[in-house]
């Protein structure tokens, strides 16, 4: 890419300095209205780096960092978040997942320059509670320290408004995304929008909303339970009450979606996660599968096997 070239994807929605959070808020804001189309970005559940850097010139418009499910330290999550929006070019918004409500935890994901998702938010309270950690000042309730040596002086600390000062602008460009898993969260959703505006995304997390509700997982897939299907109703008719931007997984290819279903999120979801590092490392699986069917050797019978003795296509079938 060219030095003088327009900014492309989410580069838009870079701050003066890539040292600072991305204009998120106002990313999927503009998805939300129909301004742009949904983010796309994939799920990062390996705390690997070198992944991270070789993911990052695909340039999807974000990445969910998992910092709650990994064995992720404070100096890779800063080292991932560097990573994906220097080896972009600014293309990709990170999203870190911290683990769990700390306030020690939300204020690093913020201080490297990421997006947050808060997991199990349940009441009022927490909610209050975690905004106040991602703010800075009283006005909004914030209770964030402003990191001293993090942004430069005249060099990376240049505020996107020039009428504004460099922490009111941070304010309003890392997002808060929170993330509802519970029957008990589904039931509350309402009253936390509404007593807690900050929240600028939300997330159903159904993997653990349905386990939570002692329903089998699904894979987080769903299903088609009476109680299941009423707390999902309720969780729609809430975000839709307060017009708040959703995100969540949609896949494009099978066994897990398709593009058709793809192209049905898009007309709700702001942010939609279409890859995951895992399940695409996975697929090596089929790969062995097939390999080992081509170079096994035929037995007594004239079929061929496996290293096992199994017959490959019982595997394959499988």
């Amino acid at each position: 890419m060219a030095f003088n070239a327009p900014p492309q994807g989410m580069q838009v929605y870079a701050a003066p300095s890539l040292f600072q959070p991305h204009r998120a808020r106002d990313a999927i804001r503009d998805a939300h209205k129909k301004k742009i189309p949904p983010l796309l970005g994939y799920y990062s559940g390996l705390s690997a780096l070198p992944l991270t850097r070789l993911l990052a010139p695909m340039n999807f418009d974000a990445v969910f960092i998992d910092w709650e499910h990994t064995s992720c330290n404070v100096e890779t999550m800063t080292s991932m978040v560097h990573e994906s929006i220097f080896m972009s070019h600014g293309r990709t918004i990170p999203w870190v997942r911290v683990p769990g409500h700390d306030h020690a935890a939300i204020g690093f994901a913020l201080d490297a320059g990421a997006s947050i998702v808060i997991p199990q938010v349940e009441t009022v309270e927490q909610a209050k509670y975690v905004v106040s950690a991602a703010k800075y000042g009283t006005k909004q309730d914030g209770t964030r320290s402003a990191p001293p040596f993090r942004l430069i002086p005249s060099l990376t600390d240049t505020p996107y408004d020039s009428t504004q000062d460099l922490h009111k602008c941070i304010n309003n460009q890392a997002a808060i995304m929170i993330q509802i898993e519970s029957l008990e969260a589904i039931n509350n959703l309402d009253a936390i929008l509404t007593q807690v505006p900050d929240i600028d995304m939300v997330w159903l997390g159904s993997l653990d909303a349905r386990v939570s509700m002692n329903l089998p997982g699904n894979s987080g897939l769903g299903g088609s339970e009476p109680e299941w299907l009423e707390a999902t109703d309720k969780f729609f008719a809430v975000i839709d009450k307060h017009d708040k931007p959703y995100s969540g997984f949609c896949f494009v290819k099978p066994p897990y979606g398709s593009p058709k279903a793809v192209k049905k999120a898009a007309e709700r979801m702001s942010m939609i996660f279409v890859s995951v590092d895992v399940v695409a490392l996975s697929g090596m699986a089929y790969e062995l599968a097939h390999s080992r069917e081509a170079v096994a050797l035929p037995d007594k019978n004239g079929d061929k096997e496996n290293i096992n003795g199994h017959e490959e296509k019982k595997i394959l079938d499988n």
